[in-house]
């Protein structure tokens, strides 16, 4: 597995036009927040919480690629202005809604340049730890029927069918998959997450 260095850290409104690019490349039938405005306040919800996973620096090939945006672009959007100024370079992020005693987890998306890096995983172990700071006893999420991969990730971290929505998703009538932990306050569920933790090789800080 390749390696990069990244800081896992709450989002910020800075972070907004990268998390609205991550947003559209993942889920190009069904994003989070169609318009733009609608990321400031989603983030600013006392309800939600969201986190991104960010180098320190953007990577030279992404730097040259905004440089060839047209010139009048770049002059009169905002995105554009905001995307440049900030000189984090945003890998993945996630969110999650915290309902009474349940975090229900909103999305988990990483840039398709960085996928199988581990950064996936990474943030759905901090959106866990989030979940049980903010003293959350279960945490759910919703999963395409087709998408196996992530149902093994979400299995391996204590998740467990509970459901199905038929046709949930409105690109192709997809059905949902719903998954649930058990407490993860138990002593059996935090010992898991420790030692799948550990058993990762992947370096990241938590900011």
């Amino acid at each position: 597995m390749q390696q990069v260095s990244y800081l896992i850290r709450p989002m910020k409104d800075k972070d907004i036009p990268q998390v609205a690019d991550i947003d559209r490349e993942a889920f190009p039938a069904e994003s989070l927040f169609r318009p733009y405005a609608s990321y400031s306040q989603e983030i600013h919800n006392s309800l939600a919480r969201y986190i991104v996973a960010c180098t320190e620096e953007k990577p030279e090939s992404d730097r040259e690629d905004r440089k060839k945006t047209p010139w009048i672009k770049r002059l009169f959007g905002r995105r554009e202005r905001e995307y440049l100024h900030n000189t984090e370079f945003v890998l993945g992020f996630a969110g999650l809604w915290i309902m009474l005693n349940e975090a229900h987890i909103i999305a988990i998306a990483v840039r398709n340049d960085y996928r199988r890096m581990g950064i996936g995983e990474a943030l759905l172990i901090s959106v866990i730890e989030l979940a049980t700071r903010l003293n959350a006893n279960v945490v759910t999420l919703e999963v395409r029927a087709s998408n196996k991969v992530a149902q093994a990730l979400y299995d391996r971290y204590g998740f467990h069918v509970v459901g199905r929505r038929p046709r949930y998703y409105s690109d192709n009538d997809e059905d949902a998959v719903l998954m649930s932990t058990d407490s993860i306050s138990s002593a059996s569920f935090q010992a898991q997450l420790r030692k799948l933790k550990q058993s990762r090789r992947q370096p990241h800080q938590h900011g």
